[in-house]
């Protein structure tokens, strides 16, 4: 039997303040969802200004992100690269860079997912909410 590292709600707290100092910072109006690692939600929060879709689409690169233990970035990269059949992929719904997985010791631990604002500036405002737990 194996033990794993879970996410605690200090970790999250955490993650989240570090993921909103970023996107005010950068004056990037965004909604921040973080996941465990069966992509249930566990915290949410939608900036002042950010757009109501991505309310819907930051939880969903989370979920994406924790249950395919990787960055959402690399499924957007496969479709772009030509593989649209990739688009009806079970339970695969944010497809778009912004969510990244939150990895220790080679296990998931959960996702960060971020939208709205370029999807570049997402996955820096998920990875600056990670670093702050030391990840």
């Amino acid at each position: 039997m194996k033990s794993q590292a879970t996410l605690e709600s200090s970790d999250i707290k955490a993650i989240a303040a570090a993921a909103e100092a970023e996107a005010i910072q950068n004056n990037w109006a965004v909604s921040i969802a973080i996941v465990d690692a069966g992509g249930h939600l566990l915290h949410f929060t939608r900036l002042d200004g950010a757009p109501p879709l991505s309310s819907h689409i930051a939880p969903a690169k989370a979920h994406t992100a924790a249950l395919g233990r990787r960055e959402t970035k690399g499924y957007e990269d496969i479709i772009n690269g030509g593989r649209f059949s990739f688009l009806s992929a079970p339970a695969v719904q944010g497809m778009l860079e912004g969510g990244v997985p939150i990895m220790k010791d080679g296990a998931c631990l959960g996702a960060v997912g971020v939208s709205g604002v370029k999807s570049s500036e997402d996955a820096q405002i998920a990875k600056a909410g990670i670093a702050a737990i030391g990840l």
